[in-house]
C-alpha cells in the first residue's frame, strides 16, 4: 500500500522576539503571571516586511533541503493558515509562485490551530490516491496582525512563525512498522463557535476583526477533545499510549499540554514542549514543534510519532506516524 512518508523537516520565525516583560508596558499583566498560566516566556512577532507568505516559503525551502529536493521536485502545496495574506486567492498559491513552481496544484487550509494536523490527513490521502507524488504541508500564521493589544487575555498567547514537512508517496507493506502516516483522526463541532473566533471577516464586517476567547471555555474542552482523537489513533493502530515515542501537541498552553499526556499515559519525557518559545502559533505550532524535536537529535528514523491538535471551530485531530 501507500505511505505518505515525511522526508524533510523546516521552519522559520520573525527576527523579533518579544519576552513577556514588554507586556508589562502595555496591558496589566507580569512575566510570572504569564508564565505561570501558560509557560510562555517569549514569542516571536512578525515586522512590516514578513508575512504569512514570506515565513511559509522560508519554512518550505527549509524543508526541500533538509529533504534534499528541488521546487522541481514538489506537485502539491498544502497550506494551514488562519491569517492568509490576501482573502484570496490562497497564500499556498503565492507559495507555489515563489518557489518558482508552475505545475501541479496549490490550496490553503482552514482549521486554525488544528490546521497542520487537518493539512496532513488531507495531504495523506492526495497521495495514496495517486493525485501527487510530493507535498509541501506547511503551517504559516502571522497571529500578531489579528490581536486585539488591549487585550490581555489572549495578546500574551499568540505569537509568529512557520514550519513545513516535504511528504512523499511511497510504497509500504501495510504494517505498522511501515515509515509514514499510519492513522489519522479528525472532528469538528461548530456550537462551540463562540468560544474562539474573530470578530470579523469578509461577508459579515468587511474587515479582518479581532482574535476574541474564553480561555477558561476553551480549557475546559480542550483535554478531553484532544484524548479522544488520540484513543481514536491508537485504536486504529493497535497500540497503547506505551508504544509512542513522542507526542507532539499542539502548543498553545502548558498545563494542557502536561494534563492531556497525563489523561493519556504519556511519559512526561516524550512530551516535545516548545510554547515556551514560541507562544501558540496555531497552525504553525505542531510543524515548529516537530521541526525543533527532529534538528536535536530527539526524533530519529523509525520513531513513532504522536501528533495533536485542537482549535476555534473546535477542530481538533490527531495523526499517527512513523519517522
Amino acid at each position: 500500500m501507500i505511505r505518505s512518508v515525511v522526508r524533510g523537516v523546516g521552519a522559520s520565525l520573525p527576527q523579533r522576539v518579544m519576552k513577556n516583560a514588554e507586556f508589562e508596558s502595555l496591558v496589566d499583566t507580569s512575566d510570572e503571571w504569564i508564565v505561570q498560566r501558560t509557560g510562555i516566556t517569549q514569542r516571536y512577532i512578525v515586522s512590516e516586511d514578513e508575512t504569512t507568505a514570506s515565513l511559509g516559503e522560508a519554512a518550505a525551502r527549509a524543508a526541500l533541503a533538509s529533504a534534499n529536493l528541488t521546487p522541481d521536485d514538489i506537485d502539491l502545496i498544502v497550506l494551514a493558515t488562519s491569517t492568509p495574506n490576501n482573502t484570496f486567492p490562497a497564500t499556498a498559491v503565492e507559495i507555489q509562485n515563489r518557489l518558482g513552481i508552475t505545475h501541479g496544484f496549490a490550496f490553503d487550509m482552514q482549521a486554525v490551530c488544528s490546521g497542520f494536523v487537518y493539512a496532513m490527513a488531507t495531504v495523506d490521502a492526495h497521495l495514496r490516491s495517486g493525485l501527487a507524488r510530493r507535498a509541501l504541508v506547511i503551517g504559516s500564521e502571522t497571529f500578531s496582525r489579528i490581536l486585539d493589544w488591549s487585550d490581555r487575555t489572549t495578546c500574551v498567547l499568540f505569537g509568529d512563525g512557520a514550519g513545513a514537512v516535504v511528504l512523499e508517496a511511497a510504497e509500504g507493506a501495510g504494517a505498522m512498522a511501515d515509515r509514514g502516516i499510519l492513522a489519522s483522526s479528525l472532528r469538528s463541532d461548530g456550537s462551540h463557535r463562540d468560544k474562539l473566533f474573530v470578530d470579523g471577516g469578509p461577508s459579515t464586517t468587511g474587515t479582518v476583526g479581532h482574535l476574541r476567547m474564553e480561555g477558561k471555555e476553551v480549557f475546559k474542552h480542550a483535554v478531553g477533545m484532544i484524548t479522544d482523537v488520540v484513543e481514536d489513533v491508537m485504536a486504529r493502530g493497535n497500540i497503547t499510549a506505551q508504544d509512542i515515542d513522542w507526542f507532539v501537541p499542539h502548543q498553545a498552553n502548558k498545563r494542557i499540554i502536561d494534563a492531556s499526556a497525563r489523561k493519556l499515559g504519556i511519559a512526561p519525557e516524550k512530551v516535545v514542549m516548545t510554547v515556551h518559545l514560541h507562544g501558540n502559533t496555531s497552525a504553525a505550532s505542531v510543524p515548529l514543534a516537530l521541526e525543533t524535536a527532529v534538528s536535536d537529535g530527539r526524533i530519529k528514523a523509525g520513531d513513532l510519532v504522536l501528533l495533536e491538535a485542537m482549535g476555534g471551530g473546535f477542530t481538533w485531530g490527531a495523526v499517527l506516524l512513523r519517522w
